[in-house]
């Protein structure tokens, strides 16, 4: 072994003494060859040259090397994006120590976090109506994307639900996910552009992903909706087909080919098979959305027109508490005819507006509004709020106001009066 002497160099100064401090002393090493015995190294089995790092447990799996010289813990996180949310304590995926038997041996670490994407219902309270051409309709694909594997026919994955506005399509699909006990995702069209691209092909990709975990951690049924769709991927005259559309109508039509591998970056394990889950989308106009995406095989497409009597029997439902017969429901659906069904909403909503400003000057006025609504105590409880009662003569005042301002808006375009140069 070498052995090395040390030597001290002080510098010598010549003339008067200088004022600040000396530097500081170099040095230097000698070294010359000894018979001192060498100390024991550890084998890790890597055999290029250096010092070797010692290992932390002969008997630990974390560092052994695969045939290219990686370890365990490079394997996981190239396999998940992030190994506490994608991995969790599963056996057989992290080391056999840190998957205990108090929260069992495939325990999800974060699976409430995730959770929160879904939907419930809890604020749908009462009883609704549900066309039955539509109920038939969604509640068929959905149980015929759950035994795909069953039937011997190529079965969509996607339901493309679509048809005029205000119609109740996305409603109507909400009270049937109910009924089912259905705990789905769902999205927006506003989820489909980001200012990074790729981002939203990878949230629908995730959110696929987290409703094929409610299916296999919680055991509920779950689907993945998109609401207006059209809005997102729709092309209206000259806009601008952006590289996120692309992306997101590429994702689109790769879940509906291949709906048990999806991937979100990580690399392909064959032990990752996601559960085929239904995909539900409703828009307007689906001829604005690229082809291939809704082309049979990809998408069955159902146009939702509901028939008077489907209108006449949700109104019914929607105005039954309020003591307004059969007879003058009718009777208010034929005097607004051609109306979607949210025009009926609006025209019960609007009979409240008189009873709505009473509350208010009987609390004080608009002054002390805040105060009443906003810094009120928990302990304390706001003005009791008495509804008005319904009556054919409100619905009607109400439904004619709600028409002229319609007549107002197609009417009066004041585009045209602000900016006269523009073609018609």
């Amino acid at each position: 072994m070498a052995l090395c002497h040390l030597l001290v160099i002080r510098p010598s100064f010549f003339g008067s003494p200088i004022k600040a401090p000396p530097p500081p002393p170099s040095f230097a090493l000698s070294c010359s060859k000894s018979s001192s015995p060498p100390p024991r190294s550890i084998d890790n089995g890597d055999n290029s040259g250096g010092p070797k790092p010692k290992r932390l447990s002969e008997q630990s799996s974390w560092e052994a090397k695969d045939a290219e010289g990686r370890d365990y813990l490079y394997r996981l996180g190239q396999e998940a994006d992030n190994m506490n949310i994608a991995v969790g304590a599963r056996a057989g995926v992290v080391d056999d120590v840190f998957a205990g038997d108090f929260l069992g041996k495939d325990s999800d670490i974060v699976f409430d976090y995730r959770q929160k994407v879904t939907r419930s219902f809890d604020y749908l309270q009462g009883d609704y109506y549900i066309a039955p051409l539509f109920m038939d309709k969604v509640v068929c694909h959905i149980v015929k994307n759950y035994i795909a594997h069953l039937l011997n026919a190529k079965v969509p994955l996607i339901l493309g639900i679509w048809g005029g506005k205000g119609q109740g399509k996305s409603f109507q699909t909400e009270l049937i996910f109910q009924a089912m006990g259905v705990e789905p995702i769902i999205m927006s069209a506003g989820e489909l552009e980001s200012e990074r691209a790729g981002e939203p092909g990878k949230l629908i990709r995730e959110r696929y992903r987290a409703a094929s975990q409610v299916v296999q951690n919680k055991g509920k049924m779950s689907c993945l909706m998109i609401n207006d769709i059209d809005a997102g991927l729709g092309r209206f005259g000259n806009t601008q087909m952006t590289v996120n559309n692309q992306i997101v109508v590429g994702t689109l039509m790769n879940l509906s080919d291949n709906p048990t591998r999806v991937s979100i970056g990580q690399d392909w394990r064959e032990s990752d098979v996601t559960k085929r889950i239904p995909v539900i989308f409703t828009g307007n106009d689906f001829s604005t959305i690229y082809a291939p995406l809704i082309r049979d095989g990809r998408m069955e497409k159902f146009y939702w027109q509901p028939t008077h009597e489907d209108i006449v029997n949700i109104v019914n439902r929607m105005y039954e508490k309020d003591g307004i017969s059969r007879k003058e429901v009718v009777h208010v659906v034929d005097t607004f005819p051609n109306q979607a069904l949210d025009f009926y909403g609006a025209l019960r909503s609007r009979t409240y507006d008189r009873s709505i400003l009473k509350w208010v000057e009987d609390n004080g006025g608009i002054e002390d509004l805040g105060k009443k609504l906003l810094k009120w105590r928990k302990d304390e409880k706001l003005p009791v709020f008495t509804p008005p009662k319904q009556t054919l003569e409100a619905l009607l005042e109400s439904g004619y106001s709600l028409l002229k301002e319609q007549q107002l808006i197609m009417e009066t375009k004041l585009s045209k009066e602000y900016m006269k140069n523009i073609d018609d």
